[in-house]
């Protein structure tokens, strides 16, 4: 098996070079409107958020922000399939301008838009990021009513263009079968609020670029990208930053195409496709290794599962995971300028039986 990935250094404003209904899936977490990171960015690209700034007026900023991101929105509605998704990670802002405090409700910005253009809203995933703070108040702390809340989670939107996806053809139907979940990951990965989730560090990115990520942990990337795509599905997305929707794609055996506004994240990019086999071959491996922990607790428990998975010959819950296959990431080779292949090792896989 070889899948096919592609990044582009462009304005994720203009999606025209990506194909019309050439998308299956969409993962991507854009620049946060009134985080005080993207400011300049929001700014470069808008003299309407520059001067909402400048006079200290949020609400107007708020506005002209979002009106840079909603043809984003319009351009991955052309460019998914008929059925398709897009997963958009986006965290609401609070903040203090010109003496005022309030809540910038980024998500639900995003969700109005989307349906103005057509997506039907589906139930989102509140993603619980950890945190090691010592307080859990702001404001005034004990003293009602001048203290609010923390926000300490963020939002996975999921949205589809038009109706339910099919799978109509033998070939599509085998492959659904083959990117099957394990029981026990589906029960945990479809529940509506993840906690089990760290964000993603930045180890290895020099200061400069640092200051221009907000890069989401791979783990939520390639949970997305199993849940609501295929083997073999083409996964985009607009806002690539420092790749990791892009190998989470290379992980899960599907194919890719990214956009990225700032060269500045070229090395990288590279360095995080060279190092993809390795992730990959790790993200693999724990999920085998978590479902035979997983077995092991069951069949203790007096609660012997009932069917073999074919492929690997190890218990399974449900006749869905019997015929569950993992593709092994085993090498990645350049192809061209800023394209390149993934290469997978079926007979490798095929031989790792762990019960």
């Amino acid at each position: 098996m070889r899948t096919e990935h592609r990044y582009l250094f462009h304005d994720a404003r203009d999606l025209t070079g990506v194909p019309a209904a050439s998308v299956d899936l969409v993962v991507t977490s854009p620049p946060y409107p009134m985080i005080a990171m993207w400011d300049d960015l929001f700014g470069g690209l808008s003299d309407k958020v520059r001067g909402a700034l400048d006079r200290e007026d949020g609400p107007a900023a708020f506005a002209a922000m979002h009106a840079q991101l909603d043809p984003v929105w319009r351009g991955l509605y052309r460019a998914l399939k008929p059925g398709g998704l897009a997963c958009v990670n986006i965290g609401d802002a609070t903040r203090t301008i010109g003496g005022d405090f309030r809540l910038y409700p980024n998500h639900a910005r995003i969700l109005n838009a989307a349906l103005k253009i057509g997506f039907t809203v589906l139930p989102a995933v509140l993603w619980r990021k950890q945190t090691n703070a010592p307080n859990k108040f702001m404001g005034s702390g004990m003293l009602p009513a001048g203290a609010y809340v923390t926000l300490e989670h963020e939002y996975v939107l999921v949205l589809r263009k038009g109706s339910k996806r099919e799978f109509r053809t033998p070939e599509d139907k085998a492959r659904r079968r083959a990117s099957a979940l394990f029981w026990e990951e589906r029960n945990v990965w479809f529940s509506d609020v993840w906690m089990d989730l760290k964000g993603a560090r930045q180890n290895g990115l020099n200061p400069d670029v640092r200051k221009r990520s907000g890069a989401f942990p791979f783990d939520l990337a390639f949970r997305l990208v199993s849940m609501f795509s295929i083997q073999g599905d083409t996964v985009l997305d607009p806002f690539l930053g420092t790749g990791t929707t892009l190998v989470a794609a290379l992980a899960a055996g599907r194919n890719s195409v990214g956009l990225e506004i700032d060269p500045g994240f070229g090395p990288v990019l590279e360095n995080r496709v060279r190092d993809a086999a390795a992730w990959a071959g790790r993200c693999q491996e724990d999920r085998l290794k978590n479902h035979r922990e997983f077995v092991r607790q069951r069949e203790k428990a007096g609660k012997p599962c009932r069917h073999v998975n074919v492929p690997y010959g190890f218990p399974v819950v449900t006749r869905q995971e019997t015929e569950l296959y993992l593709n092994l990431l085993t090498a990645v080779d350049q192809t061209g300028a800023q394209t390149f292949q993934g290469i997978y090792d079926a007979h490798h896989v095929s031989e790792m039986r762990l019960f």
